[in-house]
């Protein structure tokens, strides 16, 4: 008889706290969530994966997020574009599969870095990003220029490429 008592206190206990944990986790939205864009471009099925942080009354653009520094473009782990066809990223060509996506800020111009290995968490304990240069496929120039204020960060993919949209920033990307 004791013996079944204390199995069911301890079915009990065990239920009550996994629920609990359910609870806690649902009730509390994640402070960068992750997100997903979707689209064509030309011919191409096009995905960018990736985690959506808020300004949070924040400096982005020159501290969060520093000029001439490797930047996971995004949250938590890095920003992965998947394509199932080759692309022409602003006039170089990109191999259809899956790529994390890099940025390296600047006022005037920024580097966009496709990079094949995948699945990594986007910093190290140090700060750095988890980008391994030898593994780069591809890194392309653009221009960013003002936009209208957007609280998280966002991607968009268009018929004529994407844009991460953040803060009062728009970072253009052609892909043909």
């Amino acid at each position: 008889m004791q013996f079944k008592t204390i199995s069911m206190m301890l079915v009990v206990l065990l239920t009550a706290g996994f629920a609990t944990d359910a609870v806690s986790q649902s009730g509390k939205p994640k402070r960068s969530p992750a997100e997903k864009a979707t689209g064509k471009i030309g011919n191409a099925n096009v995905s960018i994966q990736y985690s959506s942080p808020s300004v949070r009354g924040r400096k982005i653009w020159g501290e969060l997020v520093p000029y001439g520094k490797v930047w996971r473009a995004g949250a938590n782990e890095a920003t992965l574009l998947e394509t199932d066809k080759d692309l022409m990223v602003e006039g170089k060509k990109l191999a259809a599969g899956k790529y994390s996506v890099y940025a390296i800020p600047g006022e005037q111009e920024w580097q966009i870095i496709f990079n094949t290995q995948t699945g990594q968490w986007g910093v190290e304990r140090n700060g750095d990003t988890t980008r391994k240069p030898e593994k780069d496929a591809l890194v392309v120039s653009v221009k960013p220029h003002a936009a209208a204020m957007a609280e998280n960060l966002k991607y968009q993919i268009t018929g004529n490429g994407f844009s991460l949209l953040w803060d009062k920033l728009e970072i253009p990307v052609t892909v043909k």
